[in-house]
Order: structure tokens, then sequence, then C-alpha cells
């Protein structure tokens, strides 16, 4: 399985200033998901910096995470985030196994 983790730290009022941002996102998210081989694909606002943005992500494999990088909705909204260039990216790829449940 293939793990995803970080943040992209977006300039400060992209978020709260731009609702085509949001939706690009929620977008993005939605059609994500519904990719063969994603098993989770998350974005979410830190609530103490509303201008990062975490990110968590789990493929089945490395096949199925290079086919979402191919895709329609990604070519899509790199075109939104070059229009809200990030200030800050932090993401980390991890090769692991499915965790035990806490």
């Amino acid at each position: 399985m293939i793990q995803i983790n970080g943040t992209i730290t977006l300039a400060p009022g992209t978020i709260a200033n731009n609702p085509d941002t949001v939706e690009a996102i929620k977008t993005m998210v939605a059609a994500s998901r519904a990719e063969d081989g994603c098993l989770t694909y998350t974005f979410a606002q830190d609530l103490s910096d509303p201008d990062s943005i975490i990110i968590y992500e789990r493929w089945e494999s490395q096949e199925a995470l290079a086919a979402h990088g191919k895709s329609a909705h990604m070519a899509e909204f790199q075109k939104v985030m070059a229009a809200n260039p990030p200030v800050g990216r932090d993401l980390r790829i991890y090769n692991t196994d499915e965790g035990n449940p806490l």
C-alpha cells in the first residue's frame, strides 16, 4: 500500500477569500475517491492554521497512484493550484502495510 501524508500551505486568505479553490478541492477529493485503487483521499483544513491543508491518501499500489497523477481531474486541479500557488509544501510518500486499528 502507498500512503501520502503532509501539508500544503496556501497564501494567507486563499481559502477564506476564494470559493473556487474550495470547490476545486471538493471536486478533486470526490473524483479521486472514485478512482480504482483509492483507499482514502482526504484534504482537511488545519484548525490552528486555516491556510494549511492536511493531505492524507492511501492507494492500493504505485500503479493506482500513477494513474491518479495522470487523471483529467488532477490536470484540472493543477490549473486551479497554478492560479493560487502554495507558499509551502511538505508531502511524504510511504510504502506500508494496512496497519492495525487502535
